[in-house]
């Protein structure tokens, strides 16, 4: 439970929290519509492929120490994506002169909206961090214990990750007024919390498989 519990977190906060990824799903939203959004939002069930597999053939074969090290990694990786959520701003956007939609102040060309986004995650460093120091090591752990309940976690994972910046992109092609920045500051704010307590807990167990 508490594994899933982790899994919903990051991917809740990875789903919402500004980025490269999400900037290129809202920009694509307004200048293309939801469709265009929705194929950038799917971009890491693409790039993510690669990065599980080495992480986990790397993993798979390191003595528990090396995992208990990793997860200590992972919590101080989680924790300092805690506190720069809770730093973090909505992504601005600017109204248009005739009072329709918004638009985002960069507005990228119109072509191959889930390659770009694809190309965008798959060269961002936080995927590979996120999988070699947190998600990594907690996959392997239950893959070894109960293979049902890791390929949940990855479902949970992909699902909270991927479907956040879906809905994202709907408040968007629905007009800024459902966007507000104030709720999105608060959500921000609210994943922040969970991912400092998630980091120090990770610490925690790395430091007691010692």
């Amino acid at each position: 439970m508490e594994a899933l519990l982790l899994a919903a977190t990051i991917g809740l906060a990875a789903g919402v929290s500004p980025g490269p990824l999400l900037t290129l799903v809202v920009q694509a939203t307004l200048a293309r519509g939801f469709p265009a959004g929705l194929r950038v939002a799917l971009a890491p069930l693409l790039t993510d492929i690669p990065v599980i597999l080495i992480a986990l053939l790397a993993l798979d074969q390191a003595p528990a120490h090396w995992l208990a090290g990793l997860s200590v990694i992972g919590g101080v990786f989680v924790v300092v994506m805690g506190v720069s959520t809770w730093r973090e701003e909505p992504p601005v956007l600017v109204a248009t002169d005739d009072g329709g939609a918004p638009v985002a102040a960069i507005v990228p060309a119109r072509s191959r909206d889930l390659w770009r986004g694809a190309l965008v995650n798959f060269l961002s460093p936080h995927p590979w961090l996120t999988w070699a120091t947190v998600l990594g090591p907690q996959l392997v752990v239950l893959w070894r214990r109960d293979r049902a309940l890791a390929g949940g976690f990855l479902v949970l994972f992909y699902t909270l990750l991927v479907g956040c910046k879906i809905v994202i992109a709907g408040l968007v092609a629905r007009g800024r007024k459902h966007l507000r920045p104030r709720g999105y500051r608060l959500a921000l704010r609210a994943c922040a919390l969970l991912l400092l307590g998630f980091g120090t807990l990770l610490v925690a167990h790395g430091l007691n498989g010692f």
